[in-house]
């Protein structure tokens, strides 16, 4: 183990030490003041990451770095986490404990480099975790500005600031590092980084990537559809893993489909020499994803295509006869453009979403429903292999904002479909060892002769 990363996890070990009595209270008011100094610098942190990385968009960061930490703390803030979960016995006879788990790693990427380390670190320290951070190299000037901003915080409040620390001059060998001393990994980012982290000899979490399909319904709002993908698909410049990256329409509801998104700002294109163009110049001619027009404005990709765009247009959208395997536009592309495809029953949509992310990745993450129908929600929920199924909602809120259900995550387990070895989004819970005491419970226990008798 190198010097760097044995002082860190000393660092480290030593401030989860010194926090060991601290109260639910003393906790919760760390986390509060963790989210709130972020939001404070939203704007700052946002320019920071674009100018370094490239990615994305600044007004989108900014509302992403004022919006986590707020829905983060609304979430965590009646949650208890430290000691004695439930003092009385619960239906099962169970009182249960709450011990942290000690050191963690997190692993963070470059789309998001504030809000990764935040949203993690918050609800590590839920349960009096330390955390170490590894910034993906090209964002690493902005994880470290964000987590120093954080050790400010949690130094004006009274803690030690090594409960968060950030990797500077982020390697390979120093990731591994990290992953193999520390007592949890928060793996975020692509396939390769999950299997690195499940390799480490440390029990992590992993998330899979995303290349999300969403089906329109028949008869649903047309005009509403069109302004939730707009907001899917155009989010940080496409590069959110949840966002809308197939979009199933019913091919007799085409015209009206087409001239609501195009009222939206979604530029369509249908004729096969255009799509061509934007074919190449995403992918290249060896098919590979050229980095350099992820998280780019649509304008830029269009320019680069040598296609005109209208000034209005925020995305574009390419009209494919076939999806999955038989073109490589059914990749995720990271960018605001979404594939269109006509489908006509509605079983024929959830066939071809699920082959999309079979054949072209995604399986695991989510998909998006447009509908009315209730019984289409459950046929598609139990065909489509995925973690999350958002319904008449705009895509990325699989993340769990606070008007759905799901846990607030900055990472988004996928199941084993996407070797994840959680199928719901990473929380505090995660990060908790639980202790449970049984008490004997006042039941008749059947015989196994009166169990398996003859019905």
């Amino acid at each position: 183990m190198s010097e760097t990363i044995k002082q860190k996890i000393e660092r480290a070990r030593k401030a989860f030490d010194e926090i060991s009595d601290y109260t639910q209270e003393q906790v919760d008011k760390l986390i509060y003041e963790a989210g709130k100094i972020i939001y404070k610098n939203a704007a700052k942190l946002a320019e920071m990451a674009v100018n370094e990385t490239g990615l994305g968009d600044v007004n989108e960061k900014i509302l992403k770095n004022e919006e986590t930490g707020a829905v983060f703390w609304e979430y965590l803030k009646d949650k208890k986490s430290v000691g004695i979960i439930n003092p009385e016995p619960d239906e099962d006879g169970l009182i249960k404990v709450a011990h942290p788990v000690g050191v963690i790693a997190a692993i963070t990427p470059a789309t998001n480099p504030t809000i990764t380390p935040l949203g993690n670190f918050m609800q590590a320290l839920k349960g009096k975790n330390a955390m170490i951070v590894s910034p993906a190299p090209r964002a690493q000037k902005t994880s470290y500005e964000s987590c120093m901003l954080i050790r400010e915080a949690l130094v004006a409040n009274g803690a030690p600031a090594d409960l968060l620390q950030c990797l500077e001059d982020v390697t390979i060998q120093k990731s591994q590092e990290l992953m193999a001393e520390c007592d949890l990994v928060v793996a975020t980012g692509s396939m390769g980084l999950t299997k690195a982290a499940y390799s480490s000899g440390t029990p992590a979490y992993g998330v899979g990537p995303g290349n999300t399909p969403v089906i329109l319904d028949r008869g649903y709002d047309k005009k509403a559809a069109a302004e939730m993908s707009v907001e899917s698909i155009a989010g940080d410049n496409g590069m959110l893993c949840d966002g809308d990256n197939l979009l199933l329409y019913p091919e007799d509801e085409e015209a009206e489909t087409f001239a609501a998104f195009r009222e939206a700002g979604i530029a369509i294109f249908e004729d096969k020499a255009d799509i061509d163009k934007f074919r190449t110049t995403i992918f290249g001619e060896d098919g590979e994803l050229r980095s350099g027009l992820v998280g780019k404005h649509a304008y830029k990709i269009a320019d680069a295509a040598g296609i005109s765009l209208p000034k209005d247009a925020t995305i574009i959208g390419l009209k494919l006869d076939a999806i999955g395997k038989a073109d490589i536009l059914c990749k995720e592309i990271m960018s605001p453009v979404v594939i269109l495809k006509s489908y006509d029953t509605f079983e024929n949509a959830v066939a071809m979403a699920t082959q999309n992310m079979v054949e072209c990745g995604g399986v695991g993450h989510t998909a998006g429903l447009f509908t009315n129908d209730m019984d289409h929600i459950l046929y598609a929920a139990e065909r489509i292999p995925v973690s999350r199924v958002i319904v008449n909602q705009p895509s990325p809120n699989a993340w769990g904002p606070a008007n759905n259900g799901l846990a607030p995550a900055v990472s988004e387990g996928c199941g084993t479909w996407g070797n994840n070895i959680i199928s719901e989004n990473v929380n505090y819970t995660h990060m908790l060892n639980i202790s449970r005491v049984a008490l004997p419970l006042d039941v008749e226990v059947p015989t196994p002769a009166e169990v398996f008798a003859d019905k």
